[in-house]
């Protein structure tokens, strides 16, 4: 019963709803952003730009609500995405793994001490990778010598578009009428005008600094392992094993028992993280 009712809820519009939160108040902050300066205009938002640091926390916030919601909505349609075709269920899970980027991308962006450095650790991390480390790096960051220019194209044009075309069916499944969503869309706003979004000065002195929530697992990982490990190899295995995790394949319980640990393992290491 708690299942079913689980399973009713309308994730999927709630998810949409946010995403255009986002994308709406993303052009407003895109257009203040500066990648010369980056930590600056940033900051400036907040001070010198009329409602600023309402957009700033609207862009922020409904950001994380875009994502959150959609892993609520992935579990949620599980058992009918089964029905999907291999095709149809690889491009969802990797329309999930380019929104995780995306997300990403803008907490790089901010270019304070949190940003900064998972910036600089990513960086770090793909250089790891045999043969293509340097290639991949030099597409996607490159902070080390080009500042914050490649992050902030793959935020504003290119990660957009990718996530577009490999969520595109999936959109077409769903109809959603924002007009019924008006109560969702002002208590979003309304949160959002009374809390700022976090932006966090330089900490001099400090030698750990915690990364955004959804990378301490990986961030208390590398202190133990390799970064190829650690960084991609890891990532990867959760990314193939859901791909894999269909109730046609004769090894559908083992995979679900392996994300079920894998989920559980990244869960203790973020904690452990949080707590450091």
């Amino acid at each position: 019963m708690m299942w079913l009712k689980f399973k009713s809820l309308k994730w999927g519009a709630w998810c949409l709803v946010s995403l255009y939160l986002s994308l709406l108040s993303g052009v407003v902050v895109g257009l203040q952003y500066d990648v010369a300066d980056p930590y600056y205009s940033v900051s400036s938002i907040d001070l010198l730009i009329p409602f600023g640091e309402f957009f700033r926390s609207l862009h922020f916030y409904s950001s994380q609500a875009f994502f959150l919601l959609g892993c609520v909505h992935l579990i949620a349609v599980y058992g009918e995405a089964q029905k999907y075709s291999f095709r149809d269920w690889a491009l969802l899970i990797f329309s999930m793994t380019v929104g995780l980027f995306l997300l990403f991308t803008g907490y790089v962006l901010r270019a304070d001490s949190t940003g900064f450095s998972a910036g600089m650790i990513a960086e770090a991390i793909l250089k790891t990778i045999p043969f293509m480390g340097d290639t991949l790096n030099s597409l996607l960051f490159d902070i080390s010598n080009r500042g914050m220019q490649r992050v902030y194209v793959h935020h504003m044009i290119s990660l957009d578009i990718l996530w577009l075309i490999l969520a595109w069916d999936h959109l077409r499944r769903y109809r959603v009428q924002v007009a019924d969503h008006t109560v969702a869309i002002c208590l979003i706003a309304v949160f959002c005008f009374f809390t700022a979004a976090p932006i966090e000065p330089e900490k001099l002195g400090v030698t750990y600094i915690s990364g955004p929530w959804f990378f301490l697992g990986l961030q208390e990982l590398l202190r133990y392992f390799h970064p190829l490990f650690a960084g991609v190899v890891y990532p990867l295995l959760f990314v193939v094993a859901l791909l894999y995790a269909r109730n046609q394949n004769r090894y559908y319980r083992a995979l679900l028992w392996f994300l079920y640990v894998w989920l559980i393992v990244y869960a203790i290491l973020t904690f452990v993280a949080w707590i450091r």
